[in-house]
């Protein structure tokens, strides 16, 4: 019998002001060794995450965009003080694993997941005329009425064979799901604040928009999956996945209940072939099927989301310490929901879906050991993400917040020997490229931005403590942004951390 606990615990502030937030984790794992052939494992967690902070960012004018009164400091809240965001999570499950022979084993896991929130927010919703008076939103729920519960079971069954010389290793099970989604809450608005001198007045009108949905849904998958050697340097993969599901969407409010169900044939290849060791050529296609959950401002269902993706790549050792990858992609996806902005929807709260999607470009990246105690991570990726088809959005826009270039590069070196041995450096760069803020593409784009960390640290023995330095030169930048607000991203920051292993 073996157990772990493991604890958590965390209290912290923001650059942005009235930020408050607590973190607390606790997850038991039991294992229990019931014979030579025979494992179960328990394992449960909690995470709760009080939050003093609900805001939704800062206006795009004044940000990303010029205003006539300047330029809103990044730590300024549109929320102000006594707004909450306070989440909590359980997990439960277990892995029972037998070992049928020595070549075959079999596999039974549960998982159940419990999410719940609990929201008391003031937003942002628009700048007035004189751009510096925000118009502002409060959004409530409770924490009994907004959650979801998700159960899981997957069955299946591993094992290796041969037929003459091909070696295969199979594995073919079933899978079943069960997902309850509960929202329900109001929205209305509250009083607006002069950003640029702001006096938090928290008052609130009467309720504009509540809502009250329910969505039950239920998805059987069943599944094989065989991975072929055909010879030493060439393995094959081949694996076919059917499911069919049923969903359920209730609107307590309107009393309605609707209801979609299908099903779906999803195939998977994929080969590898070894022209030379140090060489490995690949190719991949697959098929994906996702059941979504929830209702739009009409209160119509979400139709499943689909994939089609289809990849080549060549993985190179450039010596036993040091690797490379470039990969190539094309992936197609339909139904996928993004933000519904458009008038009269309250902000973030429902989604629309879009016709299809296509990402395509390719990765490259270099990691490993150059030099007795120099190592790097270095990586560049090119992205054409765009909507190929629509009924309501342009096809050709470009999708939001996916920028078409990107490059990263991380590089430390230790001190391999003498009186300063364990003694190190770090030094790394991100690039990101522009990106567009909103569908329809309009002028509203996130900026690039270009970003260093540094750290140093120290290692001996069990004992290692480092200090690490993100974003070195304190530059002003936006992670992520929409057409009503964009979130600027953490300035200057150092960190000190000190370990002991036991």
């Amino acid at each position: 019998m073996l157990y772990r606990l493991n604890l958590a615990a965390l209290t912290t502030e923001s650059f942005v002001d009235f930020y408050d937030e607590q973190q607390y984790f606790v997850a038991p794992v039991l294992a229990w060794q019931i014979s030579d052939r025979t494992r179960l494992t328990l394992e449960a967690e909690y995470l709760a995450r009080p939050k003093t902070f609900a805001q939704t960012g800062l206006p795009v004018e004044g940000t990303i965009l010029p205003n006539p009164n300047g330029r809103i400091p990044r730590n300024r809240s549109i929320s102000g003080p006594d707004t909450q965001d306070n989440t909590y999570s359980i997990r439960a499950g277990y892995n029972l694993e037998h070992q049928l022979s020595e070549n075959w084993q079999i596999r039974n896991a549960f998982r159940f997941s419990r999410y719940n929130s609990q929201r008391e927010a003031i937003g942002f919703n628009g700048l007035a005329a004189d751009q510096r008076t925000a118009e502002r939103y409060y959004q409530d729920y409770d924490n009994d009425d907004e959650f979801t519960n998700y159960f899981n079971v997957d069955t299946y069954i591993v094992g290796e064979f041969a037929t003459g010389s091909i070696r295969h290793q199979l594995v073919t099970g079933f899978n079943l799901s069960h997902r309850r989604d509960s929202q329900t809450g109001v929205f209305g608005e509250a009083a607006p604040i002069d950003v640029f001198n702001p006096v938090y007045d928290q008052s609130r009108d009467e309720v504009t928009f509540p809502y009250d949905n329910l969505s039950l849904t239920d998805v059987l998958g069943i599944y094989v999956q065989d991975q072929v050697t055909l010879v030493d340097n060439l393995k094959l993969l081949l694996g076919l996945r059917f499911d069919t599901f049923s969903q359920t969407t209730r609107d307590h409010l309107a009393d309605t209940e609707v209801g979609l169900s299908g099903n779906a044939f999803s195939p998977r290849t994929g080969i590898v072939y070894q022209p030379i060791e140090p060489i490995s050529l690949y190719a991949s296609y697959s098929r994906a099927f996702n059941p979504v959950s929830g209702i739009s401002f009409e209160g119509d269902t979400f139709q499943p989301e689909r994939g089609t993706q289809y990849e080549i790549g060549v993985k190179a050792d450039l010596n036993d310490r040091l690797s490379a990858t470039l990969a190539f992609y094309n992936l197609t996806r339909s139904n996928v929901l993004t933000e519904d902005t458009r008038p009269g929807v309250p902000p973030g709260q429902f989604s629309i879906q879009t016709g299809e999607q296509r990402s395509r470009g390719f990765e490259l990246s270099l990691g490993g050991e150059i030099l007795p105690g120099w190592n790097i991570i270095a990586g560049y990726a090119y992205t054409d993400a765009q909507i190929t088809q629509d009924n309501f959005l342009p096809v050709g826009d470009r999708l939001t917040r996916i920028p078409q270039n990107t490059f990263n590069l991380w590089t430390t070196y230790e001190i391999q020997q003498g009186s300063l041995q364990g003694l190190g450096f770090g030094l790394g760069f991100l690039f990101v490229g522009e990106r567009e803020g909103e569908l329809p593409n309009t002028f509203l784009k996130i900026p690039s931005y270009f970003t260093t960390d540094a750290a140093i640290f120290y290692r001996r023995n069990r004992f290692r403590a480092a200090l690490n330095i993100k974003n070195l030169f304190d530059i002003d930048y936006f992670e992520t942004g929409s057409a009503f607000d964009v979130f600027y991203s953490e300035p200057l920051t150092v960190q000190g951390t000190i370990s002991w292993e036991f």
